[in-house]
């Protein structure tokens, strides 16, 4: 891979004080979903000072911008998203959520600040590039299939004749140093899946269970089961993690209820480990209760698969990463990460990467600072210019014609 453009992160940082601040209007004013109005006025705003050519979604308030290089060429995809999550801010920051119950609490607003910031990078540079820039700016990450409804309004053909040809994304996590990068080949964010077992008895005087047909006890078996299904089944190798995150029966001390309802989540790295746990998940539960001579209803809600890096893709991550901040903030991931990511979509349909980006704030430490999706998360906005270069870096080196 050529050496990225070498004053790139230079000139990112000459351009901090925009990216901060168009930063700190996002975080104030959170929208959640797939409809986020006043964010997609914001980055429209930002986009109009650029030379692109802009379309908004028709079921969505998505955008995608084109920057036309100079030269013709393939088509290149750089992936932010806008959407914060249903969470209420207790950082105490001066540009704090003014959305009640609303937050950017995973970093969103920091990729969509970082994304434009590239964008005005690369304006610059539009005599270097051969091809087209193609900026994906989405709603709906957080748990709503955003990229897929962009995929399905034809991002990946936003120019004609010149169908976008590989990817990039990041995603801050103050679990990782600020500044630094991480990438791996292969598998780097889980597959999600949510489940949901509904368990059938019969209700009944709490002092005479023997005339009742209990599905708390039941409910309780299943949930032991289930965590012995995964360490006996599962295959360390080819790992699934499946979590009971609610158990609910019964309304009072003294009445055996009829029903007990349990749900939670599975991630898996590979379609089939993912498979064969929603499988097994349905198996344990309904033969559990059976031998109580109960009935279940299981429901399955297919989430997000597997984000899968292309290895080029990853090798061209690290190597701009190292080029621009220096070999030792360039980082392999060691494992796959068991959160979820949309960006999996687009990943399934081109070559690509996603690339995490350290943003733990000064003063804490990796692995005590709060976390993404937490309520009092702070993110260290000296990683915005370090991210707004990456991504020009990385469309840079794709559309460098030679």
């Amino acid at each position: 891979m050529p050496t990225p453009v070498p004053d790139l992160l230079a000139a990112a940082r000459a351009d901090a004080d925009r990216t901060v601040d168009l930063r700190r209007r996002l975080h104030r004013h959170p929208e959640v979903g797939l409809h986020l109005p006043r964010t997609l006025e914001t980055v429209l705003g930002e986009l109009a000072e650029l030379p692109v050519e802009v379309t908004t979604g028709r079921s969505t308030t998505s955008a995608v911008a084109v920057l036309r290089g100079a030269r013709p060429g393939p088509s290149y995809l750089l992936r932010a998203d806008m959407d914060g999550l249903p969470v209420h801010e207790d950082t105490g920051l001066p540009f704090a959520s003014e959305v009640p119950g609303a937050m950017h609490a995973c970093g969103h607003d920091l990729h969509t600040a970082m994304l434009i910031g590239a964008a005005r990078l690369l304006a610059e540079r539009r005599d270097e590039l051969a091809g087209q820039v193609v900026l994906m700016l989405q709603p709906g990450e957080e748990g709503f299939h955003g990229a897929r409804y962009m995929l399905e309004e034809g991002v990946l053909d936003a120019v004609p004749g010149a169908p976008v040809a590989g990817a990039f994304a990041l995603h801050v996590f103050t679990s990782l140093p600020s500044g630094t990068v991480s990438v791996r080949p292969g598998p780097m964010m889980a597959a999600a899946d949510h489940w949901s077992v509904t368990v059938r008895g019969r209700g009944g005087h709490a002092s005479m269970p023997h005339c009742a047909a209990d599905p708390v006890p039941v409910a309780a078996e299943i949930v032991l089961a289930l965590q012995a299904m995964v360490t006996r089944r599962v295959d360390v190798f080819d790992p699934a993690v499946v979590t009971v995150a609610q158990l609910t029966a019964g309304s009072t001390d003294n009445v055996i209820p009829d029903s007990a309802f349990l749900q939670g989540t599975i991630r898996s790295l590979s379609p089939q480990r993912r498979a064969d746990t929603v499988a097994s998940v349905r198996r344990v539960a309904t033969h559990v209760a059976a031998a109580h001579d109960l009935e279940v209803e299981f429901d399955h809600q297919e989430g997000y698969p597997v984000t899968v890096n292309d290895p080029g893709a990853a090798d061209r991550v690290r190597t701009a990463a190292a080029a621009l901040l220096g070999a030792d903030r360039s980082v392999p991931t060691p494992d796959p990460l068991m959160g979820a990511e949309d960006f999996s979509y687009v990943l399934q349909r081109v070559p690509g990467a996603m690339a995490f980006l350290g943003a733990c704030p000064p003063g804490d430490e990796p692995g005590t600072a709060a976390g993404n999706h937490s309520n009092l998360v702070v993110f260290d906005e000296e990683v915005l210019p370090v991210g707004a270069a990456l991504y020009a870096a990385m469309a840079c080196d794709a559309l460098a014609g030679g």
